[in-house]
């Protein structure tokens, strides 16, 4: 399928940066309450701003690139990178289910795909699946013991909405055995913030 040269430069750039875009869309500020959104690749919008409101152009945009790979894939089902930018269009337009639906496809091809195991498990935790989620970094994790972005997710969920600290931490130390440096999106390093939790625990009625 022909596809436009604008959309296939955006994925590009939205997987090659995917750590800080997927931190961003599932964060909520550790130990500080701060909401954080979704960082788009292709702006320069800050933290905590409002995003700017889409143009019915870009809409329309959106809509057409949807449509036609909607109707790649019925043409194609066995086009994994059709089925993925379809779930990455579902992904940019807050489109949960369908998201679903298109990353469920693509990995029936290609099983060991980490990023699309973690852009799905993003897309369950935001349609209130939190345990899904976790299945699904799990499985990004399965398939690569290297994928930081899946374990950093994974501990993120755990942490804030399943209200496991304990399942956190070990997210986080697994994180840390593949890269002792890793940083939360609030610019927090991940050891300090393990460190922290334990000292949390230790405390008079700091369990979890």
């Amino acid at each position: 399928m022909a596809k436009p040269s604008k959309n296939a430069d955006a994925q590009h750039v939205r997987k090659e940066t995917f750590w800080l875009v997927t931190l961003l869309a599932l964060a909520v500020g550790f130990f500080g309450g701060v909401m954080f959104g979704v960082l788009k690749t292709d702006t320069t919008q800050l933290p905590g701003q409002p995003a700017p409101s889409p143009t019915k152009a870009a809409e329309s945009d959106k809509a057409s690139i949807i449509a036609a790979l909607e109707k790649e894939t019925r043409s194609n089902p066995g086009n994994l990178e059709a089925w993925i930018e379809l779930g990455n269009s579902y992904f940019d337009t807050d489109q949960y289910e369908k998201a679903i639906g298109a990353y469920s496809k693509a990995l029936e091809i290609d099983p060991g795909n980490a990023n699309v195991w973690t852009d799905m498990g993003v897309m369950y935790r935001r349609n209130g699946n939190p345990q899904e989620a976790v299945l699904a970094f799990d499985k990004a994790i399965e398939a690569d013991p290297k994928h930081e972005v899946s374990r950093m997710n994974k501990g993120i969920v755990l942490l804030h909405d399943l209200k496991d600290t304990d399942g956190a931490i070990k997210a986080w130390e697994g994180l840390l055995e593949i890269n002792p440096v890793a940083m939360a999106p609030t610019g927090r390093s991940v050891d300090e913030m393990v460190q922290q939790m334990k000292k949390q625990q230790s405390q008079p009625g700091g369990g979890n």
